[in-house]
């Protein structure tokens, strides 16, 4: 369905990109955002007009944390800003859920999350090819109208994404794995480097910089995300504690000097080193999954 005109609200990393690849398709875009430094910010790199449309426009795009997103449709809804709308939080099923219950008209609805982003935040790190090439999923409800989704299809076009449909549940739990227990584990390594030794940070290689990257993210959105998803995200790190431990039991063993009294035998140091090999081989395979050239023609 074409789209001539869009109303984004919100003007952070991904409203701004979204913004700047619809402008790029002479589609008319109006923004606003309560920051308004992040607003002129948005509107003077070319995304659209900072000011409310004179009409409805044809779609809404709701760019705000998840738990902002249910009270920002009803908001919006009820003074009719758009003909359609969609969101593009990375929780799905909570913002859902709350919609159902409270939104004026969920059938004009449809949950979505663009999977891209960028470590850094804010209207001038927007990028209006953050898109191209990426998944983008769609979450529709028993009530979404046709409407609704064919104009969320065409803003992915717009954007150049590849759209998906899922689940909101099923969306979450992957994306827990993926996305947020990920970003917490980076901050909990980050944080470490606040309390090692001095010169540690000074000795950091690139590996270090790798795993640590995305701990850079605006920390009051990504709580608001992870909190959205509590349960999904509790529930990988609970999987991550458990191979934890015993990685520490082996670890603990192979620091006994061997021969040692009342040290491990040569059993149990056997058994810990294979413990070891056995996670980076594991590992190893998992990094498999995230090649970008699959042979199901996937990309991650």
């Amino acid at each position: 369905m074409t789209i001539r005109t869009l109303a984004v609200v919100g003007t952070g990393l991904i409203g701004t990109s979204v913004a700047l690849a619809a402008s790029g398709h002479r589609v008319t875009v109006y923004l606003s955002d309560r920051d308004e430094s992040a607003l002129h910010a948005a509107a003077e790199r070319g995304a659209g007009r900072p000011e409310p449309p004179p009409h409805p426009v044809d779609l809404a795009v709701l760019a705000v944390p998840p738990s902002q997103i249910a009270p920002v449709l009803a908001r919006e809804q009820a003074r009719g800003l758009a003909r359609s709308y969609t969101d593009v939080a990375s929780v799905k099923a909570r913002p859902q859920r709350e919609i159902l219950a409270t939104a004026p008209d969920p059938s004009s609805y449809v949950g979505g999350h663009p999977m891209a982003g960028r470590e850094r935040s804010g209207p001038l790190a927007a990028r209006a090819e953050l898109f191209r090439d990426r998944p983008w999923v769609l979450t529709p409800t028993r009530f979404t109208t046709k409407h609704a989704f064919d104009r969320a299809l065409g803003l992915i076009a717009l954007c150049g994404g590849t759209p998906r449909v899922m689940r909101a549940r099923a969306h979450d739990d992957a994306v827990a794995l993926t996305s947020h227990a990920p970003h917490l584990l980076a901050s909990l390594m980050a944080a470490r480097l606040r309390d090692g030794p001095v010169p540690a940070a000074r000795l950091a290689g690139q590996g270090l910089r790798d795993v640590t990257r995305i701990a850079r993210g605006d920390s009051r959105l990504w709580g608001d995300i992870v909190e959205s998803n509590a349960q999904a995200v509790a529930d990988v790190l609970t999987r991550l504690q458990e191979e934890l431990a015993g990685v520490l039991a082996a670890l603990y063993d192979l620091a006994e000097p061997e021969g040692g009294v009342g040290g491990p035998g040569p059993e149990t140091r056997g058994k810990s080193r294979h413990t070891l090999v056995d996670l980076l081989e594991r590992g190893i395979a998992g990094v498999g999954e995230l090649s970008e050239d699959r042979a199901d023609g996937t990309r991650h």
